[in-house]
């Protein structure tokens, strides 16, 4: 049991003690919002794109992860996008948040989580799994969350060339692709480039959650309460109880039934943050979303790991 809470804790912890720094800083004048934007707008086009491309560039073709689960896995984000689309438009009247919140309820942060938790609870063998999984669900939410955040864009309109521009010029999505190129042409950087990148991509996470920390505004969570409960009740209980529930009844077991937990019970995604606030959703929701559901999850992934390991489904 103290083992599966140290797993949760020691994947969160790191990410709470980011988000603490950056809302020290600003509360002590270290730093002031104003310059937290610039930097956060710069994270965004700079040091997200490396972390795309690191991921994809560096995905291991070992232990190839069945068909059953990359299916399971794509086909069901991409059912519950295309749900959430005719849905939340009937509940949420303002388009900047409709966008915010049908990404908050789809889009997991299995990139940051994924591979700590899999290496500590399979072991380094296994890893190599989520990171295959890792390229194609990466792919499949930045996509999904262009369209969603273009469809749904302040402002209102529907306007396919520029919601195809929006997909063509996403710094993330560039990432991604990049990426993907180096991959399957087997282009390997020379220790000189891949040095650098790696770090620029390291930065990111970190850059993302600090400037996350800075801009937080705790009078505002009152006021967006009911939204924020909604999506977490959602993101963190309902989903991957159905998702876990449907890929045992499938078949999956092991170290693909635990890679539908973390695609599908793992916080709000940090980089849907510095997305929503850079094309014309509501910044401010899509960051209270990330941070409730970081220090959420540190309960809610405990108890599913624990379950999990009781029930014998993670052997």
């Amino acid at each position: 049991m103290l083992e599966s809470f140290m797993v949760a804790f020691n994947a969160v912890g790191p990410f709470l003690i980011l988000l603490g720094i950056g809302f020290a800083a600003v509360r002590l004048k270290l730093t002031d919002r104003p310059f937290m934007d610039r930097l956060n707008a710069l994270n965004y086009r700079l040091f997200f794109p490396f972390l795309m491309f690191n991921n994809v560039y560096s995905a291991k073709p070992e232990n190839m992860p069945s068909v059953k689960l990359m299916l399971t896995g794509s086909l069901s984000v991409i059912l519950l996008v295309v749900l959430l689309v005719m849905i939340v438009p009937r509940i949420v009247k303002e388009n900047p948040r409709r966008g915010v919140v049908i990404q908050g309820i789809f889009r997991s942060n299995f990139i940051i989580y994924g591979i700590p938790l899999t290496t500590y609870v399979f072991g380094a063998e296994k890893s190599s799994v989520c990171g295959m999984m890792i390229m194609i669900m990466v792919s499949i939410f930045n996509i999904a969350a262009v369209i969603v955040l273009e469809l749904f864009r302040e402002g209102g309109k529907i306007r396919p060339g520029a919601l195809l521009l929006g997909i063509v010029k996403n710094p993330l999505l560039q990432g991604c692709v990049v990426g993907l190129l180096f991959y399957l042409l087997q282009i390997r950087l020379p220790s000189f480039i891949a040095t650098p990148v790696s770090s620029l991509a390291g930065a990111a996470t970190t850059i993302a959650l600090v400037v996350l920390g800075a801009n937080l505004k705790f009078d505002e969570l009152k006021k967006n309460s009911r939204t924020i409960s909604a999506v977490l009740v959602i993101r963190l209980i309902l989903l991957p109880v159905v998702m876990v529930a449907f890929a045992y009844l499938i078949g999956l077991r092991g170290v693909e039934l635990f890679l539908i937990l973390m695609i599908f019970g793992t916080p709000v995604a940090t980089s849907s943050y510095p997305m929503a606030q850079n094309m014309g959703g509501d910044g401010q929701l899509a960051g209270q979303l990330v941070f409730v559901s970081t220090v959420a999850s540190l309960a809610t992934i405990f108890v599913f790991i624990f379950t999990l390991s009781r029930l014998g489904l993670l052997l």
